[in-house]
C-alpha cells in the first residue's frame, strides 16, 4: 500500500459478540470469539478480509474546532482492489458510506456527530470535496426524489427514469437507476445504450469521424486534435433523466464525454450489459460539478449544479 500500514494494539479488536460484528454478518459464527472476523465483496469485485477494530479520531467541523470520535472500521489484512480484482491497485482502503449501520456514515450520527448526510462535489479540473452533515446542504433550487428501493441491493436510488435526448424521448420504458460514486463511468443497459449512441450518431456533424482508441469503446476525432470537451459540446446535445414530478437531471455533453491523451472525444456512457451490469448507473462522469447529496434523514437524494473547485471563496458562494 502506499503509505505505512496501521497496526491496532489487542484492546481495539472489536470482539464477535459486540452489536456491530452481529449486524455485518447476522448468521456468522464466532471461531474466535475474542475478534470480529469480517468479509466484504463490492460489485466491482473489490474485496476486502480482515478484522474489525474500534480507534479514536479527531475530526475538523466546518466551524475549525475538532470533535473526538470512537469509530469502528475493517483492518484489513488481505484487500484486493483493482479493475475485476485482478490488478492490484495501490489503496490505503476504502470508505463505506453506505446505509447499514456499521458505516462511518451511520456512526458519526448514532455517536450525535453529525446528520445522516453525506454529499460530495467533483470537479471537473479535478479534486472536489466530501462532506457529512447537512450544515453545507443549499435551501433553495436542489432537485430532490424520494430515495427508491431497488431491486439491485444497498444502493442508493432515485428510481426509474425516463431517458431524453435533446428533449425528445428515446422511446425506451422508463430506466432504473442508481447513483454510485465508485463508478468512474456511467452505465446504460443494452436498450437505452443503444438508443443513446443511435441518437448522438444522428445528431452529429460530418467533421467528427468515428476512431478507434484505446481509453474507451465509442470514439471521435475531429480536424484537429481536441485539447477539451468545451471545444465539441456544440456538436453534441444534452442528455435528461425525468424521475416524475418536475425532477429532471440534465445530462450535458461535459458529464458524459472525456478527451483522451490522444486528441480524440470518447463517449463515457459504456454498455452495462457488456460489464455484467443489470441496472443503470450514474457514476463520476455525470456527476462532475454537481453538488450530490445523499439525505438519509428525509430519505432522498438531491443534486444542484455548481462550481465544485474548492477556491479562496466559501464552498457556499458556489451554490448561490
Amino acid at each position: 500500500v502506499p503509505h505505512p500500514w496501521y497496526k491496532p494494539t489487542k484492546n481495539k479488536i472489536v470482539p464477535c459478540a459486540a452489536s456491530l460484528c452481529t449486524s455485518l454478518s447476522p448468521n456468522k459464527k464466532c471461531a474466535v470469539p475474542q475478534q470480529c472476523d469480517y468479509q466484504i465483496k463490492y460489485t466491482d469485485k473489490a474485496t476486502s478480509l480482515g478484522v474489525l477494530v474500534a480507534d479514536n479520531f479527531t475530526l475538523s467541523l466546518r466551524n475549525s474546532s475538532t470533535v473526538r470520535a470512537n469509530l469502528t472500521f475493517g483492518c484489513g489484512y488481505d484487500q484486493q482492489v483493482g479493475k475485476n480484482g485482478a490488478v492490484q491497485a495501490a489503496t490505503d482502503g476504502l470508505l463505506a458510506l453506505g446505509k447499514g449501520s456499521v458505516s462511518l456514515l451511520s456512526q458519526l450520527k448514532q455517536q450525535g456527530i453529525t446528520k445522516n448526510v453525506v454529499g460530495h462535489c467533483f470537479s471537473t479540473n479535478g479534486g472536489g470535496f466530501l462532506f457529512f452533515g447537512d450544515d453545507i446542504v443549499p435551501t433553495s433550487r436542489v432537485t430532490w426524489v424520494p430515495m427508491a428501493r431497488t431491486t439491485s441491493g444497498n444502493y442508493y436510488s432515485p428510481g426509474s427514469g425516463t431517458l431524453y435526448f435533446d428533449r425528445r424521448s428515446l422511446g425506451v420504458k422508463p430506466m432504473e437507476v442508481v447513483f454510485d460514486s465508485g463508478s468512474t463511468y456511467t452505465y446504460f443497459a443494452a436498450q437505452p445504450y443503444q438508443a443513446t449512441v443511435s441518437a448522438l450518431k444522428a445528431g452529429l456533424s460530418k467533421s467528427l469521424k468515428e476512431v478507434s482508441d484505446v481509453s474507451l469503446p465509442l470514439c471521435w476525432k475531429g480536424q484537429k486534435v481536441f485539447k477539451s470537451v468545451s471545444e465539441v459540446k456544440n456538436d453534441f446535445k444534452s442528455l435528461f433523466l425525468n424521475f416524475g414530478k418536475n425532477s429532471v437531471m440534465e445530462i450535458p455533453p461535459e458529464n458524459y464525454l472525456i478527451v483522451t491523451k490522444y486528441g480524440n472525444v470518447c463517449l463515457g456512457i459504456l454498455d452495462g450489459t457488456a460489464a455484467k451490469q443489470t441496472f443503470n448507473i450514474i457514476g463520476d462522469i455525470t456527476m462532475q460539478d454537481q453538488m450530490i447529496i445523499y439525505d438519509n434523514e428525509k430519505g432522498q437524494l438531491g443534486w444542484i449544479r455548481g462550481s465544485c473547485s474548492r477556491s479562496s471563496k466559501s464552498i457556499m458562494s458556489n451554490f448561490p
